[in-house]
């Protein structure tokens, strides 16, 4: 990649790109190579950028279709491309631990990819942190694609004709109760258990905290085989652990990693991270 100075994080996934100013937009060359990048990477770090909404938003366009944020949209209707992560409002006041927000947003402590409950699931999740934590607050991410890799060709032929059902209300409820106009704009869907990547061909896991159960099998086997595979998939030696850092742009590839927050203490921290979305390709509806 001629373009970018590239440096490994992690045996299965990760790179830290640097030698391109984001704000400044993207030639067709670069833009083809950081396709390129997120499938080689999954992960990709970009540091000392200075962004804003706007420019966030514009490189999420040069690098497909914006992704409707899904709460403000079940709630209100309202087309948003925007969410904020941590615990700063809107007016910049800071919102502790135990505020309704704070905790709803401690579903993110789950193992997930970013939309896999919806029908169209998302491409990439573009992340902008504008203050961080002084401790804690780290995400941590997995590669699927390697955690498939690891299947024996038994476990992978099997998998492969099997299809997962994720249901969004299903995960969240476990940590906070979900507004009935949002968990009825996204019914459960239907998506296979083994994804693959159309430009290069490699298959990926594909589950997570939204995976509810297996099509074809009772309840109590497919919380047995999705529960071990997550288990399998996100052993220590897996984990690529990012610590945020104000000024990096991150991209991360939501069709094979899976990523989860470590928790912070909102009550002593104040954390405001902007996060964006590009759709990713039709899979299949219940």
């Amino acid at each position: 990649m001629a373009e970018f100075k590239i440096e490994r994080l992690h045996a299965d996934l990760g790179a830290r790109l640097s030698g391109v100013d984001l704000s400044a937009g993207l030639s067709v060359l670069q833009l083809n190579e950081i396709y390129d990048a997120i499938d080689a990477f999954s992960f990709l770090c970009f540091p000392d950028q200075t962004i804003s909404d706007a420019i966030q938003l514009a490189l999420t366009r040069r690098l497909g279709v914006a992704e409707a944020e899904h709460v403000t949209l079940g709630k209100t209707g309202k087309i948003s491309y925007f969410g904020s992560v941590g615990n700063i409002n809107d007016d910049g006041i800071q919102q502790g631990n135990q505020h309704q927000d704070t905790r709803f947003q401690s579903g993110n402590h789950l193992w997930h990819s970013d939309s896999s409950f919806r029908y169209q699931p998302s491409y990439v999740s573009i992340m902008f942190p504008y203050e961080v934590p002084g401790e804690a607050g780290a995400t941590e991410f997995v590669s699927q694609r390697a955690a498939y890799q690891r299947l024996n060709t038994a476990e992978q032929s099997a998998y492969g004709k099997m299809s997962v059902i994720h249901d969004y209300v299903f995960s969240r409820t476990q940590t906070a109760p979900v507004d009935f106009c949002h968990a009825a704009s996204l019914p459960p869907v239907k998506h296979p258990l083994i994804r693959t990547n159309p430009a290069n061909q490699m298959k990926n896991l594909y589950i997570g905290s939204h995976a509810r159960s297996i099509v074809g099998l009772d309840g109590i086997e497919s919380r047995r085989v999705i529960d071990q595979l997550l288990v399998d998939t996100t052993r220590p030696q897996h984990i690529l652990s990012h610590s945020w850092q104000v000024g990096e742009v991150v991209i991360w590839d939501n069709r094979c990693v899976l990523h989860r927050g470590t928790g912070y203490d909102a009550d002593r921290w104040r954390r405001h991270m902007r996060q964006t979305r590009v759709v990713g390709e039709h899979k299949g509806v219940l």
